[in-house]
C-alpha cells in the first residue's frame, strides 16, 4: 500500500480561517441579557479572541446585534461548547430589517451535549440577507429546565 499525506491550505483551514469575517467591533452595538465577567460577549464576537461568552444567569439568554447601518449578510457561523454536563440545548437565530423588531426566523435548532461524546457543535449557515438592522440569537441551554448557563464560543458574520 502507498499513502501520501496531503499538505496545503484546503487540508489545514478551519471554518474561521476561510472567510473575511465582519469587524463586529466597528459595526454593531450589542445587547445581552447577562454575562459572566470572566467570559464577556467580546470573546465570542471578535475574531481572534478566546474563551467565548458565558451567561451570568441560568435560563434562556439573548444576544442581539444592532447594526449601525443596514448590513448584507451571507454567512453566519456559531460555535457552541459544553464539556462539563450533559444537556439538550435549543437556539433560535432571527433577523430584522428594522429596529422595531419585525423578526424573521433563520433557523431553530436543537442538539445535545455529552461530556463523554459530543462536546462541540458548529453551525455554519449560508444566508442571503440584503439589509439586516438586527440579528438575534436566543439560547435555551437546557430546553426549559432553567438550571444551565448558556455559552457561545464564536458568533461570526460575513
Amino acid at each position: 500500500m502507498r499513502k501520501r499525506v496531503l499538505v496545503g491550505a484546503a487540508a489545514t483551514k478551519t471554518p474561521l480561517q476561510d472567510e473575511n469575517w465582519l469587524d463586529l467591533e466597528q459595526l454593531v452595538e450589542v445587547e445581552i441579557t447577562s454575562e459572566d465577567a470572566a467570559h464577556p460577549i467580546e470573546n465570542a464576537l471578535l475574531v481572534g479572541a478566546a474563551g467565548g461568552w458565558k451567561a451570568g444567569a441560568t435560563g434562556v439568554q439573548k444576544i442581539r446585534l444592532l447594526f449601525s447601518e443596514p448590513q448584507p449578510l451571507r454567512r453566519i457561523l456559531l460555535e457552541f461548547q459544553e464539556a462539563e454536563r450533559e444537556r439538550n440545548q435549543e437556539f433560535v437565530l432571527r433577523w430584522s430589517p428594522d429596529l422595531e423588531g419585525g423578526w424573521r426566523e433563520i433557523v431553530r435548532q436543537q442538539f445535545g451535549f455529552s461530556p463523554g461524546g459530543a462536546t462541540r457543535e458548529i453551525e455554519d449557515y449560508r444566508v442571503e440577507i440584503s439589509a439586516a438592522r438586527m440579528l438575534e440569537l436566543e439560547i435555551d441551554p437546557d430546553r426549559g429546565a432553567g438550571s444551565a448557563y448558556a455559552s457561545l464560543q464564536k458568533f461570526c458574520l460575513a
